[in-house]
Protein backbone atom coordinates (compact mmCIF):
# COMPACT_ATOMS: atom_id res chain seq x y z
CA UNK A 1 0.00 0.00 0.00
CA UNK A 2 1.73 3.52 -0.66
CA UNK A 3 1.79 6.54 1.26
CA UNK A 4 -1.25 7.95 -0.44
CA UNK A 5 -3.46 5.04 -0.28
CA UNK A 6 -2.65 4.70 3.30
CA UNK A 7 -4.03 8.33 4.02
CA UNK A 8 -6.51 7.67 2.14
CA UNK A 9 -7.80 4.39 4.18
CA UNK A 10 -7.30 6.42 7.08
CA UNK A 11 -9.69 9.20 6.23
CA UNK A 12 -11.87 7.26 5.36
CA UNK A 13 -12.14 5.09 8.36
CA UNK A 14 -11.89 8.81 10.47
CA UNK A 15 -14.47 9.80 8.74
CA UNK A 16 -16.97 6.59 9.30
CA UNK A 17 -15.89 6.39 12.87
CA UNK A 18 -16.55 9.97 13.60
CA UNK A 19 -19.94 9.42 14.34
CA UNK A 20 -19.57 6.41 16.00
CA UNK A 21 -17.37 8.08 18.35
CA UNK A 22 -19.61 11.26 18.88
CA UNK A 23 -22.02 8.89 19.71
CA UNK A 24 -19.57 7.33 22.44
CA UNK A 25 -18.73 10.36 23.66
CA UNK A 26 -22.14 11.60 23.91
CA UNK A 27 -22.95 8.28 25.66
CA UNK A 28 -20.15 8.64 28.07
CA UNK A 29 -20.56 12.50 29.36
CA UNK A 30 -24.34 11.84 29.87
CA UNK A 31 -23.27 8.83 32.10
CA UNK A 32 -20.34 10.82 33.53
CA UNK A 33 -22.60 13.89 34.32
CA UNK A 34 -25.29 11.48 35.87
CA UNK A 35 -22.79 9.89 37.97
CA UNK A 36 -21.25 13.24 39.10
CA UNK A 37 -24.54 14.57 40.05
CA UNK A 38 -25.52 11.40 42.22
CA UNK A 39 -22.24 11.12 43.50
CA UNK A 40 -21.83 14.96 44.93
CA UNK A 41 -25.94 14.46 45.72
CA UNK A 42 -24.16 11.00 48.44
CA UNK A 43 -21.52 13.90 49.56
CA UNK A 44 -23.86 16.28 50.63
CA UNK A 45 -26.36 14.09 52.36
CA UNK A 46 -23.57 12.32 54.37
CA UNK A 47 -22.65 16.03 55.25
CA UNK A 48 -25.97 17.03 55.95
CA UNK A 49 -26.06 19.83 53.05
CA UNK A 50 -28.05 21.03 49.48
CA UNK A 51 -25.91 19.62 47.15
CA UNK A 52 -25.68 22.76 45.52
CA UNK A 53 -23.71 24.24 48.82
CA UNK A 54 -21.67 20.89 48.30
CA UNK A 55 -20.46 22.80 45.12
CA UNK A 56 -20.50 26.39 46.03
CA UNK A 57 -18.27 25.83 48.88
CA UNK A 58 -15.73 23.63 46.63
CA UNK A 59 -15.97 26.64 44.17
CA UNK A 60 -14.92 29.16 47.18
CA UNK A 61 -12.28 27.18 48.09
CA UNK A 62 -11.01 27.59 45.05
CA UNK A 63 -10.97 31.19 44.69
CA UNK A 64 -7.83 33.22 45.99
CA UNK A 65 -10.09 35.20 48.75
CA UNK A 66 -13.84 36.19 49.97
CA UNK A 67 -16.08 36.89 47.07
CA UNK A 68 -19.00 39.16 46.39
CA UNK A 69 -22.34 37.03 46.36
CA UNK A 70 -22.15 38.72 42.52
CA UNK A 71 -19.05 36.83 42.32
CA UNK A 72 -20.69 33.57 43.72
CA UNK A 73 -23.87 33.87 41.52
CA UNK A 74 -21.22 34.22 38.19
CA UNK A 75 -19.22 31.33 39.50
CA UNK A 76 -22.31 29.30 40.06
CA UNK A 77 -24.37 29.96 37.24
CA UNK A 78 -27.63 31.10 39.76
CA UNK A 79 -29.32 34.06 39.61
CA UNK A 80 -27.86 36.71 42.68
CA UNK A 81 -31.21 35.97 44.72
CA UNK A 82 -30.83 32.28 44.56
CA UNK A 83 -26.64 33.09 45.37
CA UNK A 84 -28.12 35.24 48.16
CA UNK A 85 -30.49 32.51 49.81
CA UNK A 86 -27.71 29.81 49.30
CA UNK A 87 -25.24 32.23 51.10
CA UNK A 88 -27.81 32.67 53.92
CA UNK A 89 -27.83 28.29 54.36
CA UNK A 90 -24.18 28.74 54.39
CA UNK A 91 -23.82 31.36 56.88
CA UNK A 92 -27.15 29.57 58.95
CA UNK A 93 -24.36 26.10 58.61
CA UNK A 94 -21.48 28.34 60.28
CA UNK A 95 -19.53 27.95 56.35
CA UNK A 96 -19.27 31.19 55.43
CA UNK A 97 -19.32 34.77 56.99
CA UNK A 98 -20.50 37.91 55.23
CA UNK A 99 -18.42 40.90 56.31
CA UNK A 100 -18.59 44.62 54.92
CA UNK A 101 -15.88 45.19 52.03
CA UNK A 102 -13.02 47.47 53.02
CA UNK A 103 -12.75 48.96 49.82
CA UNK A 104 -16.44 49.37 49.39
CA UNK A 105 -18.63 49.55 52.08
CA UNK A 106 -21.68 49.19 50.22
CA UNK A 107 -20.26 45.23 49.22
CA UNK A 108 -20.33 42.88 51.42
CA UNK A 109 -17.72 39.70 50.98
CA UNK A 110 -18.64 35.89 51.32
CA UNK A 111 -16.16 34.21 53.61
CA UNK A 112 -15.08 30.86 54.11
CA UNK A 113 -15.08 29.64 57.87
CA UNK A 114 -12.01 26.81 57.56
CA UNK A 115 -13.05 24.97 60.72
CA UNK A 116 -16.54 24.56 59.34
CA UNK A 117 -15.04 24.02 56.10
CA UNK A 118 -12.56 21.33 57.31
CA UNK A 119 -15.55 18.79 57.49
CA UNK A 120 -16.20 19.15 53.81
CA UNK A 121 -12.50 19.03 53.03
CA UNK A 122 -12.16 15.65 55.08
CA UNK A 123 -15.29 13.85 53.20
CA UNK A 124 -13.53 14.44 49.75
CA UNK A 125 -10.09 14.33 51.59
CA UNK A 126 -11.63 9.88 52.36
CA UNK A 127 -11.93 9.64 48.61
CA UNK A 128 -9.10 11.45 47.10
CA UNK A 129 -6.66 8.71 47.20
CA UNK A 130 -8.62 6.45 44.99
CA UNK A 131 -8.90 9.90 42.98
CA UNK A 132 -5.21 9.51 42.53
CA UNK A 133 -5.10 6.00 41.40
CA UNK A 134 -7.20 6.73 38.82
CA UNK A 135 -5.21 9.91 38.01
CA UNK A 136 -2.00 8.31 37.98
CA UNK A 137 -3.37 5.48 35.49
CA UNK A 138 -3.41 8.19 32.63
CA UNK A 139 -0.22 9.66 31.03
CA UNK A 140 1.01 13.27 31.21
CA UNK A 141 -0.95 13.64 27.53
CA UNK A 142 -3.93 12.21 28.12
CA UNK A 143 -4.07 14.28 31.72
CA UNK A 144 -3.66 17.30 28.95
CA UNK A 145 -6.48 16.25 26.77
CA UNK A 146 -9.09 15.72 29.66
CA UNK A 147 -7.99 18.80 31.37
CA UNK A 148 -8.68 20.66 27.68
CA UNK A 149 -12.29 18.76 27.37
CA UNK A 150 -13.10 19.47 30.98
CA UNK A 151 -12.20 23.14 31.08
CA UNK A 152 -14.08 23.72 27.43
CA UNK A 153 -16.68 21.75 28.92
CA UNK A 154 -17.07 24.03 31.86
CA UNK A 155 -17.52 27.29 29.31
CA UNK A 156 -19.67 25.39 27.23
CA UNK A 157 -22.20 24.40 30.06
CA UNK A 158 -21.68 28.21 30.96
CA UNK A 159 -22.86 29.62 28.11
CA UNK A 160 -25.69 27.05 27.76
CA UNK A 161 -26.66 27.95 31.30
CA UNK A 162 -27.36 31.65 30.26
CA UNK A 163 -29.08 30.47 26.92
CA UNK A 164 -31.48 28.30 28.81
CA UNK A 165 -32.46 31.35 31.28
CA UNK A 166 -33.27 33.58 28.82
CA UNK A 167 -35.60 31.15 26.73
CA UNK A 168 -39.61 31.49 27.36
CA UNK A 169 -40.10 28.10 29.86
CA UNK A 170 -42.06 25.64 27.49
CA UNK A 171 -45.32 25.81 28.04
Amino acid sequence: MTAASRSEFWSVIQVTDRPRLREELSMASRRYLAAYVLFNQAVADHLGLHPTDVQALSLLAAEPGPVTVKHLADLTSLTTGSATRLVDRLQRGGYVTRTPDEHDRRRVLVTLVPERVARVTAAWDDLGETWDKFVDDHTDDELVVVTRHLRRAHDLSHTQMERLRNRPKPG
